[in-house]
């Protein structure tokens, strides 16, 4: 007999309905706001601040956040995989509302919901307070990687220390730079979780005894002068339009007793709260001043505090599975972000040996197997290194564990180059000399399996000159993958105008792929399509205008060019070269108000080191030129010169996409990367750049006719310092570079006052160590090569539509597919 065929189950079930806590549609949506600003804000709408409200739609948001986080860890928990573990001392996460809003794919029904409420969802987007959680490229870099690996479906977990007080805000007065208290918590944070039971004690200073176990077996005790306790903080960490939600795991530091009772009631009140004071001191603020001993042992505490944290907790998750601690390599992979976290290995090195009792090649066999090291920088400053006393003084344990690291290092160093004692010297983690010290760098790449540079000349440079004689024992170690930056934020959700007409004519795939955006190469030509650009990009700079006159108070003409730099201040990336560039603008206009050059708007931001005294006098000196040339009749509508204070990610989300012009000019070999670069380019600013950098491969990518490229190369800069570089030299050859810094000491740009810039203007004329004298002339040259094609907008439109399209390779979901491939041998794991 035939069996009989049931009807379909989605035919003839009633339709499930949607949950209010979890469900995406707009009255869903409403509804949730309203229960979360009654029940768990307590508050109905008659009373409710601002604040509440965008409190109350966190929260909303957080409920469909967690519905996704908990699928993730179910399915994590019952599948073989590999989990990325990212260490970094930063991770500069930006405003969360926006883009978990844009991920989850609820934007516009999360607007339509709150207008039914009466609000507008920009006014509460608004509210939020950008956790400065990070300095700059670094920390974006990890927060876009982080976005990135649940995009592309990576399980994935980020780990950093969460600061009570982030970077500093930045405050303008009189010109300077004012640091003012990162208070980003003093409002709470809906996006995170704490989770009091996950706890980890971290022991700080004190000293070592050796002795042997039941077993014969040499063993080290330590005996620490103090703990302190590392509890977990949880941010979901939502991918685009997928069920994947990795976490960012964030370590506070408390006491152990947060209260002497004893103390007290002595009568002692300060003794009473001693331990707590002195332990949340370990994660109260990013970097603090290392200027003194102190804060140098502030920071390697810092730094120790939430690796310890981590790699306790990835063992005791690991061993609660049900897993050997020999697997450890094959279920985590751990990726220092630069050489902040790079104490882990040592720190593994203890935990396996010390508290697992494994033997030291056992453990070492499963350490070198799971450490992969980011290199992010050339700069010899950069390079950490510890004065052994002070690692001593904090780590003494680990100074041992780091000794016989070294020791058997530099055994297999003179066993493969005998005889070659300077190799052994140069390549030994601890630097001799007067005041010996660790070098962290060599610590990260002797233990780990892999090393990578962010950029292809980087990476490049990073084997030739920093670390060659490592390349000739490990060749296959050494990997470049260039840095890529999240298109969700940065184009989605920071220009949505743009995004809109790109996705009109090309779907909106790109936003997953994003070398979708090779569709639109054969729209450069399209008249219609090329003044609809032109309209969206004039509207983002009218939007950028109005904010530049809320913040600063300068008026300016969106028609004009949008001429930006902003990114960190040094002295590196060359924030003055722009500033003399402008200067001798200012001049020529003085002398020729006829002559025909386009009106421009040249936008700095950034800030600088608090004890950075001359990228403080660079930002000082870009607010006294616009003080002159703003108010100077003759250049009026031709020339206006705008520091935009405290750039940020919030911040960032509105300068990107007004841009036309982005200054990537840093000397030859000296960025690693950049991602800003590549912000600009794919909201279709054009480049003026050195070859410096991912400027590179952006060149590569988007056309040299695309790009407007001036400046030295790494040869010919290296060249010019073997041949005697005399910048005072330049100088004197060059009337319109004598005329710009003679100016600069003559008092006419400082109130009279000839001293203020003479430390910058004599640094150039005496050393010159970033050769902008020796570029200056290349630089203005470069720039009339702008003014031109500016003249002709079809033309220069044309081109900014070509950088958008080219730009595909530079996707963060490229660089962690890359990582997936190259260094942590692992996959996508959909759910």
């Amino acid at each position: 007999m035939a069996r009989e065929k049931k009807p379909a189950a989605a035919a003839t079930a009633a339709k499930v309905p949607e949950s209010i806590r979890t469900g995406n549609s707009v009255a869903s949506l409403k509804q949730s706001v309203l229960d979360n600003l009654f029940y768990a804000i307590g508050r109905p709408m008659s009373v409710a601040t601002r604040h509440d409200l965008y409190t109350a739609l966190s929260l909303t948001v957080r409920d469909r956040l967690m519905e996704k986080d908990l699928e993730s860890i179910h399915a994590f928990s019952t599948r073989e995989f590999k989990t990325v573990c990212y260490l970094s001392a930063e991770f500069l996460m930006g405003p969360q509302l926006g883009a978990n809003l844009f991920n989850l794919g609820i934007y516009e029904a999360a607007e339509k919901a709150l207008q039914e409420l009466g609000l507008r969802l920009d006014d509460l987007l608004e509210v939020e307070e950008e956790p400065g959680l990070g300095n700059g490229g670094l920390g974006r870099l990890a927060a876009c990687y982080l976005e990135a690996m649940a995009s592309v479906e990576v399980p994935a977990m980020g780990f950093g220390i969460r600061y009570e007080f982030g970077i500093f805000d930045q405050a303008i007065r009189d010109g300077w730079q004012v640091e003012m208290t990162d208070k980003w918590l003093r409002l709470g944070n809906p996006w995170e979780i704490h989770r009091p039971e996950i706890g980890h004690e971290v022991m700080l200073g004190g000293r070592t005894e050796a002795g042997t176990d039941a077993q014969g077996r040499y063993r080290v005790r330590w005996i620490p002068e103090r703990v302190v306790k590392g509890t977990a903080y949880d941010t979901p960490i939502a991918g685009y339009k997928v069920n994947t939600c990795n976490l960012l795991r964030l370590w506070k530091a408390e006491a152990l007793e947060s209260f002497d009772f004893a103390a007290f009631n002595q009568g002692d009140y300060t003794r009473a709260v001693e331990e707590k004071v002195g332990s949340e001191n370990i994660s109260k603020v990013l970097y603090p001043n290392d200027d003194q001993a102190r804060g140098k042992r502030l920071r390697l505490e810092q730094q120790y505090f939430f690796v310890a944290c981590t790699l306790q907790d990835l063992l005791r998750v690991h061993l609660a599975m049900g897993r050997k601690i020999e697997t450890f390599c094959e279920r985590f992979v751990i990726q220092l972000n630069d050489t902040h976290p790079s104490v882990g290995i040592a720190e593994l090195m203890r935990l396996l040996v010390d508290v697992h009792g494994l033997d030291w090649d056992a453990a070492w066999a499963i350490t070198s197997r799971t450490f992969g090291y980011t290199n992010h920088t050339l700069l010899p400053e950069a390079l950490e290194k510890w004065p052994v006393d002070v690692f001593g003084q904090v780590l003494p344990r680990h100074l041992e564990i780091v000794y016989e690291i070294n020791h058997r290092f530099l055994q297999e160093v003179r066993a493969a180059f005998p005889g070659d004692e300077g190799r052994a010297v140069r390549v030994s983690i601890i630097e001799e000399g007067p005041r010996p010290a660790v070098r962290m760098a060599h610590l990260a790449t002797v233990g780990a399996f892999a090393v990578n540079g962010v950029a292809a000349l980087h990476t490049e440079l990073l084997k030739r000159d920093l670390l060659p004689d490592f390349v000739a024992m490990w060749p296959g170690k050494f990997h470049n993958v260039t840095n890529g930056v999240t298109p969700r934020r940065f184009v989605g959700l920071s220009n949505p105008g743009l995004t809109k007409l790109i996705s009109s004519r090309i779907g909106d795939g790109w936003l997953k792929n994003l070398d979708g955006l090779r569709a639109l190469e054969p729209l450069a030509g399209d008249a219609g399509f090329e003044a609809a650009w032109r309209a969206v990009k004039l509207e983002n700079k009218r939007r950028l205008a109005e904010l530049i006159r809320e913040r600063t108070g300068v008026a300016v003409d969106p028609e004009s060019l949008f001429d930006v730099q902003v990114k960190r201040i040094h002295e590196y990336k060359r924030q003055h070269l722009n500033a003399l560039h402008v200067l001798a603008r200012y001049f020529r206009l003085k002398r020729d108000p006829s002559a025909d050059l386009p009106a421009r708007t040249v936008i700095f931001g950034g800030k600088s080191a608090p004890g950075y005294f001359m990228a403080k006098r660079v930002i000082k000196l870009i607010h006294s030129l616009g003080e002159v040339i703003n108010s100077d009749p003759d250049v009026r509508g031709r020339l206006k010169v705008v520091f935009f204070p405290d750039f940020n990610v919030k911040n960032a989300q509105h300068i990107y996409p007004a841009a036309d012009l982005s200054e990537q000019i840093s000397t030859a070999g000296k960025e690693a990367s950049g991602t800003g670069n590549m912000k600009f380019a794919l909201n279709g600013a054009l480049t003026i750049g050195t070859l410096d950098g991912a400027n590179v491969e952006i060149r590569e990518a988007v056309g040299a006719e695309n790009f407007f490229l001036f400046g030295l190369t790494v040869p010919e800069v290296a060249k010019l310092w073997r041949d005697g570089y005399r910048p005072y030299d330049v100088y004197e050859r060059s009337e319109t570079l004598r005329e710009t810094l003679d100016a600069l000491v003559s008092g006419t740009f400082s109130r009279g006052d000839r001293e203020l810039f003479r430390p910058l203007v004599d640094s150039l004329l005496d050393r010159d160590t970033f050769l902008l004298l020796a570029d200056f002339e290349a630089y203005v040259a470069c720039q009339a090569r702008v003014d031109e094609l500016w003249r002709q907008p079809a033309a220069w439109t044309r081109k900014a539509i070509l950088n958008v399209a080219r730009m595909g390779r530079f996707s963060a979901d490229r660089s962690i597919l890359e990582y997936c491939e190259k260094v942590w041998k692992t996959r996508p794991m959909p759910i």
